[in-house]
């Protein structure tokens, strides 16, 4: 995965004759929005122990906010966006409402042209779009390592598709860690230098939560 490169988702009766009405007509009695969460390790939760990982910290952030959601774990680690593209239509079941994608890191770390990376990615959204799916892309941010040229064209890539694709996008999945002094990394990150730990997924989460937030509201029926 991408990572900070060190070289690089009860309303009370009111009375007995209108009860059966009120369960029926009542807002908390809806469904809660589906959200499958589309991604790699990152998504899935490598090298964390239940409950530490971004889908369950994401759910529980939500709850706090007061938002229902139903957060579907679709990552699976090493993933690139090929992979993601293989698997959307199965991801997309009849029950979801909407999907986070979180794809590309592990295309940064084989060097994949940034060309086809978008292309994969484009193939996932027209999936989502022929679904009727709303989506909040997440983007990568690339390191220098495949030089210059390369890291414009892969970090522009997200917004160009946010873009043509009218779906809301989060710049940067690591955004809040950006700062982090390099003698403070192991604070957030784990010991690959990779992969964020419980704490620095803490951080992303808090970062990522009101974009969550707004897609689940969006995708409301």
């Amino acid at each position: 995965m991408l990572g900070v490169f060190r070289v690089y988702g009860y309303a009370k009766s009111l009375g007995k004759a209108l009860g059966a009405t009120v369960f029926l007509a009542s807002p908390a009695f809806a469904e809660p929005v589906v959200i499958a969460a589309l991604g790699d390790s990152l998504t899935h939760g490598y090298g964390l122990a239940q409950g530490e990982g971004f889908v369950p910290q994401m759910d529980a952030w939500l709850t706090e906010a007061g938002v229902e959601v139903v957060l579907q774990n679709a990552g699976v680690s090493g993933d690139t966006t090929q992979g993601g593209l293989a698997r959307v239509g199965w991801t997309l079941g009849p029950d979801v409402d909407a999907m986070i994608v979180a794809l590309g890191g592990n295309d940064v770390l084989r060097g994949i042209s940034p060309d086809v990376s978008k292309a994969n990615l484009a193939g996932i959204l027209d999936a989502a779009q022929a679904a009727d799916i709303q989506v909040l892309l997440v983007g990568m941010v690339a390191p220098l390592n495949y030089g210059a040229d390369y890291k414009a064209a892969f970090d522009a890539l997200y917004g160009d598709l946010a873009t043509e694709y009218n779906v809301a996008l989060a710049p940067d999945f690591f955004a809040p860690l950006r700062d982090v002094p390099p003698e403070q990394m192991s604070a957030v990150m784990q010991g690959d230098g990779i992969h964020p730990n419980k704490e620095g997924v803490a951080r992303i989460v808090r970062d990522l939560g009101p974009y969550v937030q707004a897609l689940a509201e969006q995708a409301q029926p």
